[in-house]
């Protein structure tokens, strides 16, 4: 089958979201504070650090394996992060609603501590039907989003045929590519999100075998956030799920 030669995914990089959820997990608060909205949160300074590694990671490429084409959340973090690591090289570049990260509806800004003590029910609900069936009043489930991956993908498969791409995005992003193209079954996707770690700026890749469909290359490294001396984090924060 025609299929995209590579395909690399990387979580955006450390957010001040990310720094004021792992705050206020350690400390165990009930809400965290962030000011803006989830599309608006920023970049922290060490996160404009990881992206610019990605970046020389990027540039260090010989021409031959590097992406051709870019897709981008629309969340500005990711769009930061885009924008930091694609500087060194030419790409072909769209925004795409389908990346935006999985929406949390009335769990929004809370720990899982202010879930457990502010939405007991919707805990216990959450722990019955599970990560991925589970959908808070007014946001996402993991097969929600899956839903609009399976587009996507299929999408990319269609018009680049045979091309290098690289997609910016979030950490729920990376698990589910990592479902849909090394086709999981739900316990599997459980298990990585369970034992795995997407850190921010790592990357995650897949490459075409003979039979030209996509197998798994790497998975959520930072060799080269060590390399150029940015700093590695795995907070998950705003793009964690609190329960």
């Amino acid at each position: 089958m025609d299929d995209l030669s590579w395909l690399a995914v990387v979580r955006h990089g450390e957010s001040t979201g990310n720094v004021a959820a792992a705050r206020a997990e350690q400390s165990g608060e009930e809400v965290i504070d962030i000011p803006e909205r989830d599309a608006d949160v920023p970049l922290s300074s060490t996160g404009r650090e990881q992206a610019r590694a990605v970046g020389q990671w990027l540039g260090d490429l010989p021409d031959d394996r590097r992406p051709a084409v870019a897709v981008i959340s629309p969340y500005l973090r990711a769009q930061q992060t885009a924008a930091l690591a694609l500087e060194p090289i030419e790409v072909r570049s769209s925004v795409d609603e389908r990346l935006r990260d999985r929406e949390l509806g009335i769990l929004d800004l809370l720990t899982g501590k202010g879930v457990r003590a502010r939405l007991p029910e919707e805990a216990e609900r959450r722990s019955r039907l599970g990560k991925f069936y589970y959908r808070p009043p007014g946001g996402e489930s993991w097969a929600d989003v899956t839903l609009r991956l399976r587009s996507l993908l299929g999408d990319l498969r269609r018009d680049h045929a045979g091309d290098r791409v690289i997609l910016f995005a979030h950490e729920a992003i990376v698990y589910l590519l990592r479902y849909l193209i090394e086709e999981m079954s739900e316990p599997d996707l459980v298990k990585l999100a369970r034992d795995g770690a997407v850190g921010n700026c790592s990357i995650t890749s897949w490459i075409a075998g003979e039979d030209g469909r996509l197998a798994l290359e790497d998975f959520a490294v930072v060799h080269h956030l060590h390399r150029e001396g940015a700093t590695p984090t795995s907070e998950e924060g705003v793009d964690a799920e609190p329960v």
